[in-house]
């Protein structure tokens, strides 16, 4: 696995996390030339369905479809995530190794609590990894945080969202679709509560949704803490009236 550092990485608790909220986006970094990466941060093992080695096939496929560049999994204990001492060194290390510019984490609040306690264990991380005397180094921070809102009935306004066309969408349900043994007739995943559509159909109309607010035909929402800084007041996107 090669050390070159990332441009973007999407922290995810379980293996499907990160294509359902933000594969879209890793799929366009790739396209603009950025080099991506997903950590999952276990393996998956208390899902009903499938298996950790099925999954694992699944998430390399996804990955492919995604154009990302390096996916890892940091091995933490599926259904019984902590952010605990020994958590967070496990994911310092791997923050480390992969050295981020980006990193996108899941948002703060969740219905699954690994959702919930995997923000703040990688928000947590991200900070420690930029201590030079953290667990012997070297001090490797990322610059930008970023919050993925997708499927959030509990959510603020998203800060900004990311627009997709057509193209890198379809590369989203192409990732999405890889795990068969999730998703194959089901009409809801994580933070995805079912409507009646299948878990696709499901998908896409969550997409235009967030699209329209930017005036695209898909698009990913996310939250900064930070306020957003604008150098040129004249070249803000979407139209107002």
């Amino acid at each position: 696995m090669s050390d070159t550092p990332l441009d973007l990485l999407a922290v995810a608790a379980h293996p499907d996390d990160a294509e359902l909220t933000c594969g879209g986006t890793l799929a366009r970094a790739a396209e603009q030339g950025y080099r991506t990466g997903i950590l999952d941060l276990t393996r998956g093992e208390m899902a009903s369905r499938g298996s950790p080695e099925i999954r694992a096939e699944e998430a390399d496929r996804a990955a492919a479809a995604l154009g990302v560049a390096v996916r890892a999994n940091a091995g933490l204990p599926d259904a019984r995530l902590e952010n605990s001492q020994e958590a967070r060194r496990v994911v310092v290390a791997h923050l480390r190794r992969l050295s981020p510019a980006t990193v996108i984490l899941p948002y703060p609040r969740g219905r699954h609590p690994d959702h919930r306690i995997a923000s703040e264990l990688a928000r947590d991380a991200c900070f420690l990894a930029g201590l030079r005397r953290y667990d012997g180094g070297p001090a490797r921070r990322p610059e930008k945080v970023l919050y993925a809102m997708a499927y959030r009935e509990d959510a603020v306004k998203p800060t900004f969202v990311v627009p997709l066309t057509e193209a890198q969408f379809e590369h989203k349900i192409e990732a999405a679709r890889c795990y068969a043994s999730q998703f194959e007739g089901s009409t809801a995943a994580g933070e995805i509560f079912p409507t009646g559509q299948s878990l696709i159909e499901r998908i896409e109309t969550a997409s235009r949704h967030y699209g329209s607010l930017i005036r695209a035909a898909h698009g990913e929402p996310f939250h900064t803490d930070e306020t957003m800084r604008v150098e040129d007041v004249m070249a803000l996107g979407v139209r107002s009236l």
